[in-house]
């Protein structure tokens, strides 16, 4: 019988099916970067509140930076008997080094970890796509000066209405992607707060210096409520509704260059290596990475529409729900 680390009162082992079904290891596993920093933090922290030794936290340190670099190399395994990226990076520590690495997980939960691990990842990905947004703000910029006094017809109703420059039109799409990068930078500072140290959901009774884990992960504040902790996504939610506004006008910028690449329009034409053809039609150039672009809109809507339904009527305080 494999020994889970909460199977401590279970006499019967976990059928093959239901690790299989409640394993979110083929999703999470990409929070592996995020788990480890927080663990090595908490290592830290429980070195610092003496729980454990110098010595054991050397061991831990150094096993945690092995088992990073061994799935960089794609040499770690992966497997639904482990359930999740907290377990596996746990029972492959104790793999390495013993019941040594059973001790990091001394007043910490997997609710708390989790919750971590999403606010680590999503804290980078905000600063990865404002980036983005920058360098696209930038294009436009450039190709509104190169077309400064291209004059082309403006559209009410899809009618021609009235003349407008080029430049004009692109730098409409300009002032909506600084809204988006304002509206994810507003965001931030609800990402930024740290849960690490609420446990499952009551706090725990170990001396954990929290304020200590936030300097040493980054984080400007502490969560206030262990059960809010553990619970709140609202986080979550509002990042997807920023990254659904952001699709929407990017799905809105692809439309129009569809339109107006289109022989019926003809005021612009997509280079060919940004188009794909046709196997049966030799003269066709397809804007295919605009359309998947546009499309690609209604999964960020899908993945906000899901998780307001998951949070729905969810009681306090952690449920399996969230793993979703």
């Amino acid at each position: 019988m494999v020994e889970k680390p909460w199977g401590g009162r279970f006499t019967q082992e976990t059928d093959g099916l239901v690790e299989e079904f409640t394993s979110s290891i083929s999703f999470d596993k990409r929070l592996y970067r995020c788990d480890i920093k927080g663990s090595m933090a908490y290592c830290e922290a429980l070195a610092k509140a003496e729980i454990i030794s110098e010595g054991e936290k050397t061991k831990i340190l150094q096993a945690l930076r092995e088992i990073e670099k061994e799935i960089e190399r794609e040499e770690f395994t992966f497997s639904t008997r482990w359930e999740d990226i907290h377990m596996h990076i746990e029972q492959r520590l104790q793999e390495k080094i013993g019941e040594v690495g059973g001790k990091l997980h001394t007043g910490k939960s997997r609710n708390d970890q989790i919750s971590l691990d999403i606010r680590l990842y999503l804290k980078e990905e905000v600063y990865i796509i404002l980036d983005l947004l920058k360098g696209l703000q930038i294009a436009l910029v450039e190709q509104a000066a190169k077309h400064i006094d291209v004059i082309m017809p403006g559209y009410t109703h899809l009618r021609k209405a009235q003349p407008i420059l080029f430049s004009h039109h692109l730098m409409a799409y300009y002032e909506m992607l600084k809204r988006d990068a304002e509206r994810l930078r507003g965001a931030l500072p609800r990402i930024d707060i740290l849960p690490l140290g609420s446990g499952a959901l009551a706090g725990t009774p170990y001396p954990i210096d929290r304020e200590y884990l936030a300097r040493l992960l980054g984080f400007a504040e502490i969560s206030r409520n262990s059960i809010d902790a553990v619970s709140d996504r609202d986080f979550v939610v509002e990042f997807l509704c920023h990254c659904a506004l952001m699709m929407m006008h990017l799905s809105r910028l692809c439309e129009e260059f569809i339109i107006w690449s289109s022989p019926e329009f003809g005021f612009l034409r997509l280079p060919q290596s940004f188009c794909t053809g046709s196997s049966i039609m030799p003269q066709k150039e397809n804007p295919d990475v605009l359309e998947l672009i546009r499309a690609k809109g209604g999964r960020v809507y899908g993945a906000l529409l899901c998780l307001l339904t998951v949070l729905k009527a969810l009681p306090l305080a952690y449920n399996r729900d969230l793993q979703e």
